[in-house]
């Protein structure tokens, strides 16, 4: 499997420039933890790949609702962030047994907080502070999260 990634992202344009490229990179369904500190750009990030995806309807925010559903080329796609949740097995009642749609795009904010109630990542990726910027980084779980990190080495901004 292809190694960790990394990328400079100094503003929230190259943030979704990135998550623009993902897309480009994305043949099959894949689960994609997203991993960072409160404002490191987890929900533009999930944002800027849905939209590109071509998800036309406003992409909101699952902070509240805690899941998100839309279609991103006729196939489904989740966006969930289990921030507010205490126990993974408070997930139980929103029926994550669709989550496990192989050609679905699954994308989790805050996954450590559903341990054990998620389908295993794919693709994690990490998000961060770099001086007045942001740095990602992608580790591969997968064959195909390795796919989409081969697809993107060659991208501008890597580290």
């Amino acid at each position: 499997m292809t190694g960790y990634s990394s990328w400079d992202l100094p503003d929230e344009a190259a943030t979704a420039a990135l998550a623009t490229r993902m897309a480009g990179a994305l043949e099959t369904g894949l689960v994609v933890y997203l991993h960072g500190d409160l404002g490191a750009g987890k929900t533009s990030f999930a944002r800027a790949l849905l939209g590109a995806l071509g998800v036309g309807e406003r992409i909101k925010s699952p902070t509240y609702s805690l899941v998100e559903s839309y279609r991103a080329r006729g196939r489904p796609a989740w966006h969930l962030d289990l921030y507010r949740i205490a126990d993974p097995g408070e997930l139980e009642w929103l029926g994550l047994d669709a989550l496990s749609d192989p050609a679905a795009l699954v994308l989790v904010e805050w996954p450590e907080r559903g341990a054990g109630a998620l389908p295993s990542p794919d693709l994690i990726v990490h998000l961060g502070y770099a001086g007045v910027g942001r740095k990602a980084s992608m580790e591969p779980r997968t064959g195909r999260g390795s796919q989409v990190v081969a697809r993107l080495a060659s991208s501008p901004g890597r580290t």
